[in-house]
């Protein structure tokens, strides 16, 4: 089995450290789903992954990885 993890906390630091709510307001979402997502408990849509990597200037498999799990 497989996971996706995500390196948004980390490209919004490097993106003159953007807050949840800036990347919320940019993307169409509430701040709460920023924070479901990097913290793993959320799996975007693809329409949501494609719009956050191209804010950040990334390929989604940039900001999205799917990683082996633990099966």
């Amino acid at each position: 089995m497989f996971k996706i993890t995500n390196r948004i906390r980390k490209l919004r630091f490097e993106a003159q450290e953007m807050t949840q709510e800036q990347l919320a307001q940019k993307t169409g979402v509430t701040r709460q789903t920023i924070i479901a997502l990097e913290a793993g408990k959320y799996l975007p849509s693809l329409h949501l992954a494609i719009r956050i990597s191209r804010i950040f200037g990334k390929t989604v498999e940039e900001v999205f990885v799917l990683e082996p799990g633990d099966d």
